[in-house]
């Protein structure tokens, strides 16, 4: 990556390894500060992530805005520079604004751009990280053989591999991130590997190279290695280990972003000043050069999404995500040009030579070179204008990090009012803003954010859900209805946008359009639950058990297949299986039915959820009573009812004693056992459901036992405690 000193013989060992100074080149350099940074914005972010994120936005400006412009620089201020690289500067370059304009009018562009960005960023770093490291390790006077070059270089593709696939297995928790879905099995062995490998590669290089030059002159290089191992190995080891998620986003622009940012800025500016010295015999103008690098960063992230947001009132945070992927993506593209063809032999293999310029090249050059000129002038005008065009771009800087520090004081109403003032078109702003206002009792405020995020970003469903809350609250069902139809329109197979107007549609009467929005919702995602369970619950309303049962069946596949951490509570699930149980059970298939309700009262027993136990075990002993298994029935009962006891549960208790009595009485046990079971049930509850159909049993069975009726009036258990007793 760098342009050494290179001499002949004894000279090129005595020459210096370091480029401005021992503790800069190490610390920034080579990343001597990345554990203890890493470290304290770890702990940090866990504690106050909107004080980090004011934190990072404000870095942003002093090291990742003016690091993308550093390559810029590098690439478009001299004419000849332009011309050399032209296939980037302006075949490339001009792709990028191209899809700058598609993916604000089209947002499914986001995520793909952005998963792009976050997945090649730390592949930027490493080819960064192993280019400085190959650079000083020759300036320490190492001669790496292509061996050695090739194992390290396989060490640092390794080491990002593992981030790689930490960063694709299983689904994505980040909306923005489209993850490949590797198997987490599958990984694990993967990285297992790589890990392996990566030892074994950076064992027999490093090994090699300290014989050749001793450890001391390797200390930039080495440090710079541990350093790679810090960035990648590490938090996936830890990840492995630990099985914690790796957060793209954090990771790719948080702090290793500005890091990586300082360490560009460290060495451009290095070349930068040779550059100029070897070219023009001037001093280097230090200040001069950030001061332009500070203000082309500003004018690279911070005017588009502002004007995008204010002209064309698009969403300013979409927008800043955009222009933050592709400025990125631009970058990294250019940046490996420009670096890699340093080399001639590279040059001459991808790029068109001097004496093979078109007209229209030269034309073009000629052109840049004069417009370049007169800017960089000393006439009053172009003095003017670069002060100007600075002093604008400072102040639309300052306004954006005050903007940005505004709008993450959530619990402070004034503040976010402010925020919205400077720029309404930011759909995350009006969500923070229109919760705010809500707690303070300002329902219409609330309301108008609400509709005011939707309006700038019709596509995100944060706003629309959080709107149709409020209006269901306040039972305003035919607003919310029109609501989810007006949202349609912009997204045809959101399936929870159909989930809500299926139940919208059912409030206001209209069970077939209810239907069939669940049904959409379904088609659109199979793996949705809510609307199966809907439309579970209103095939059975309507009759139709075994339609209704299939959907059950269909919703217990799915949370089967679920993570156990992200599955329902236990009483959610054995309520669907019992659902599905009873619809069988309606539908003329008892088998199912009794393997259904014996599944519920398994899972019931296994996470202690006892009464829910007692309903399945009395459902099922009811089924089997009904087919005449008379022995295994009359043993769910005795349990169901012990199950009762054991908590307490007076209801559930009267209830299955009701049952009980009944089914003694349905096969002819004796009479003194059955009243006994039917005045336990009355005794037990004052008022049951079942009050009248309980007394006209009660009034059947003492005619029964005629004389001995008072008798177990007064005291039933002896007769409780022989029923509990009784086999077939």
């Amino acid at each position: 990556m760098g342009r050494s000193i290179d001499n002949s013989g004894e000279q090129a060992v005595n020459r210096s390894t370091w480029l401005y100074n021992p503790w800069l080149d190490l610390i920034v350099g080579c990343g001597a500060w990345s554990a203890p940074l890493l470290l304290v914005s770890y702990l940090s972010i866990a504690s106050s992530t909107r004080t980090w994120s004011i934190t990072f936005y404000a870095l942003a400006l002093l090291f990742n805005y003016p690091h993308y412009m550093a390559t810029i620089y590098r690439a478009y201020h001299r004419a000849e520079d332009f011309h050399k690289y032209r296939i980037f500067t302006v075949h490339i370059t001009a792709l990028m604004v191209l899809t700058l304009i598609l993916s604000h009018a089209w947002a499914p562009i986001l995520p793909w751009i952005f998963t792009i960005y976050l997945t090649w960023s730390p592949w930027h770093y490493s080819g960064q990280n192993y280019g400085l490291f190959m650079m000083l390790a020759r300036r320490a006077g190492a001669k790496p053989s292509e061996n050695v070059r090739r194992a390290l270089y396989g060490a640092f593709v390794a080491s990002y591999l593992i981030l790689f696939l930490g960063f694709h297995t299983g689904a994505s928790a980040d909306p923005l991130f489209i993850s490949l879905g590797i198997p987490a099995i599958v990984s694990r062995w993967e990285q297992a590997v790589l890990v392996v490998v990566f030892v074994a590669l950076a064992g027999f290089g490093l090994s090699r190279l300290v014989r050749e030059t001793g450890w001391r002159k390797l200390l930039p290089s080495l440090t710079l290695f541990s350093s790679q191992f810090l960035w990648f190995l590490l938090p996936a080891s830890i990840s492995f280990i630990k099985g914690l998620e790796i957060p793209q986003s954090r990771y790719s622009s948080g702090v290793l972003a500005v890091m990586h940012s300082a360490q560009y800025l460290w060495i451009t500016s290095y070349y930068a000043r040779r550059e100029q010295v070897s070219e023009s015999g001037r001093n280097w103008r230090g200040l001069a050069y950030f001061g332009v690098l500070i203000a082309g960063g500003i004018a690279l992230f911070v005017p588009g999404p502002w004007l995008a947001s204010r002209v064309f009132h698009h969403d300013f945070t979409s927008s800043f995500l955009i222009f933050t992927a592709l400025v990125n993506i631009h970058h990294f593209i250019l940046d490996g040009a420009i670096w890699k063809l340093r080399d001639g032999r590279i040059a001459a293999l991808l790029l068109n030579s001097r004496d093979r310029v078109s007209g229209a090249a030269i034309d073009a050059r000629n052109w840049l070179s004069d417009a370049t000129a007169w800017l960089s002038g000393a006439t009053a005008g172009a003095r003017r204008l670069r002060i100007s065009a600075v002093c604008l771009l400072l102040v639309w800087g300052t306004v954006d990090q005050v903007r940005h520090y505004l709008a993450l004081h959530a619990n402070d109403l004034q503040d976010l009012q402010r925020a919205a003032a400077l720029d309404s078109f930011d759909s995350s702003l009006q969500m923070r803003l229109a919760r705010k206002e809500l707690e303070q009792g300002h329902a219409q405020p609330a309301e108008a954010a609400w509709w005011k995020a939707i309006q700038t970003n019709p596509a995100d469903p944060a706003p629309r859900q959080a709107l149709l809350r409020f209006m269901i609250e306040q039972k305003r069902f035919d607003e919310a209805f029109n609501l989810t139809e007006s949202s349609l329109r912009y997204a045809p197979a959101d399936a929870n946008l159909l989930t809500d107007r299926g139940l919208l549609a059912l409030q206001r009467g209209y069970s077939d359009q209810a239907v069939a929005s669940w049904t959409q919702a379904i088609a659109a995602d199979s793996g949705q639950v809510l609307p199966r369970l809907y439309l579970g619950n209103e095939l059975d309303r309507q009759g139709k058990p075994l339609d209704a049962a299939t959907q059950y069946k269909a919703v217990l596949g799915i949370v089967a297949r679920q993570p156990a951490s992200k599955r329902p509570e236990p009483e959610k699930i054995i309520a669907v299986v019992l659902r599905m149980a009873d619809c069988q059970a309606r539908a003329s298939q008892p088998a199912q039915a009794v393997e259904a309700y014996r599944l519920a009262a398994k899972i019931a027993a296994q996470t202690k959820q006892t009464k829910l136990e007692s309903v399945a075990t009395v459902n099922e002993a009811e089924l089997l009573g009904k087919t005449g298994e008379l022995a295994p029935a009359l043993q769910l009962y005795q349990h169901a009812l012990q199950l009762d006891e054991s908590i307490g549960d007076q209801t559930a208790s009267a209830e299955d004693w009701f049952a009980y009595g009944r089914f003694l009485d349905h096969f002819h046990f004796s009479a003194r056992l059955v009243y006994a079971c039917l005045v336990k049930s009355s005794m037990l509850q004052v008022d049951p459901p079942q009050r009248q159909l309980l007394d006209d049993a009660s009034k059947r069975a003492a005619l029964n036992v005629e004389s001995e009726a008072a008798a177990i009036r007064r005291n039933p258990e002896p007769f409780l405690r022989e029923a509990l007793a009784l086999r077939p």
